[in-house]
Parts: structure tokens; sequence; C-alpha cells
């Protein structure tokens, strides 16, 4: 059996990024740049590709194509799931794709997709690590008109199917829709593969195909924003900590009832 596998990865802003790094330009209502520090792939989408080799090792052969939008990315970044084991990656690169919302991003996948051929399955992170938005596979699976299967901890394919395990707070449910399908993934899935010297150096000789949105046959018209952003800005705390200590726990909890009973609290 064979299987032709896209799976949607994402280059975000490293999540480990210091606060005291992180900082808002107001004016364009952006996120600005830390020096020094690279983008990642978002988490979620590296557990996408693990499940999508994983997939792939099951079913005896297939292809897995990692596929992104954006702008300016970093090649040894985006590279790395090359380097992990998938066959080939597109990245549709504009100025225009700087900025997408959900929906714009949805029509550039969608287009992309359509132009790269037939799939058995798209995989997806759950959600990006930069707006934890989820909204993006839930778009994709509309407008391709495929079912759509969340949070998958376990994935298994049948001869024109597909079974998930899907997490929830309490368990996990069972899910089964017909192929082509897509599927968002979580951290359940497994730890993203490490790359091999072998994988890496694979990676080096693989060339990224690179489109802009006029080799999709898309206006600038169909990215216009969906949503507007009225403001972008850090939250400040303005909380105040006071420490109660007394002479054992005892004494530190009576302290701390007259305390809350003098700001009326209890």
């Amino acid at each position: 059996m064979s299987i032709n596998i896209i799976v949607c990865a994402k280059q975000v802003m490293d999540p480990e990024t210091p606060s005291s790094a992180f900082s808002v330009d107001s004016d364009i209502k952006q996120v600005t740049p830390v020096q020094g520090i690279p983008p990642v792939v978002n988490g979620f989408c590296e557990n996408a590709v693990e499940a999508a080799l994983q997939i792939r090792e099951a079913a005896g052969g297939g292809t897995v194509t990692v596929l992104s939008v954006g702008n300016e990315f970093v090649m040894d970044v985006m590279k790395k799931p090359l380097s992990m084991g998938a066959d080939s990656m597109i990245l549709i690169q504009d100025q225009l794709c700087e900025n997408l919302d959900a929906l714009g991003t949805v029509n550039v996948l969608s287009a992309a997709i359509t132009r790269a051929g037939e799939f058995d399955l798209i995989l997806c992170g759950q959600q990006a690590s930069d707006w934890d938005n989820a909204h993006v596979p839930l778009g994709l699976s509309e407008t391709l008109g495929i079912p759509c299967l969340t949070e998958a901890k376990n994935i298994e394919i049948g001869d024109d199917s597909v079974t998930v395990n899907s997490s929830r707070t309490d368990g996990y449910e069972v899910f089964e829709a017909n192929l082509p399908a897509l599927i968002t993934v979580n951290n359940e899935i497994g730890e993203p593969r490490y790359p091999t010297l072998r994988g890496i150096m694979q990676a080096s000789r693989k060339t990224p195909e690179i489109l802009s949105l006029s080799d999709l046959g898309l206006s600038e018209d169909q990215m216009a924003p969906a949503m507007a952003l009225s403001d972008l800005y850090i939250p400040v705390s303005e909380a105040q900590c006071e420490i109660i200590e007394g002479e054992d726990d005892a004494d530190s909890g009576r302290l701390l009832a007259l305390k809350l009973r003098e700001a009326k609290i209890i």
C-alpha cells in the first residue's frame, strides 16, 4: 500500500524566547523579531511530520510532502522536516503572506494543495504557538470538502478509510472517516524523531519548490483579512504579592486569615 501525505507546517517565533526579549511594534501591530534567536518549526507541526513518517512506514511506501505559507523563510529551519525524512517541500513565499489571517492562509493552502495533485491525507498541527487559533485546519477541510478529525493521538490507515483516537480530558474518542481526510495532531502522537546525520545530508541536497501567490493564480484581494486586528500589546501586570510568614504553618495560616479578613475578602 502506498499513501500520499501532505503535512502543513508553519515557521513561528521560538516559544522559548525570554519574555524580556519579547516586544511589539504598536504602530504596525506586529511582534518584533528578536535578533539572535532564529524562528522554529511549530511544535505541533513537527508532531504532524512524525505522524506522517510513521504512517508511511506502516504502509510500506508513499510520499510525505511538507507545505508551508509565509515570507522570509529561514531555510535551515524549514529543512528540518526534510532531515527527519520527508520526501519534498513546497514553500509559498510572498510578501502578501507576511501577516495572513486564518482565511487568507486557508485560501493559499487550498490552492497549493489543489495544484500539487492527488493526496490521501493532510496532516496539520493541532494549533500554532504564535496565535493559538486552530482555525486553519477546520477552514482547510471545509474548503477542500473533506472530513476533519481533530486532536489525534493515534492514526490507523485502512484500505479506504482512517481511524483516529482523539484526545479528550477524560480519555479519548474513536472516529472513522473515508479517505481523503484531514487530521490535526497533538503531542501525544509521539516525540518528533531527531534528524540523523544521513537525513541532514540528504536534506541538504533537496531544494524546496518555492512558489508565489501569482504561481497559484491568487490575487491580492483574496488575501484581504476577514478579521481586523484592533490592537496588539503585551499585558501589564500590576498585581502585588505579600509573603505571610509565621512561627510555623499554623501561625502563618492564622496571619493569612487575619490579612484576608482585614481586606474583607473573607
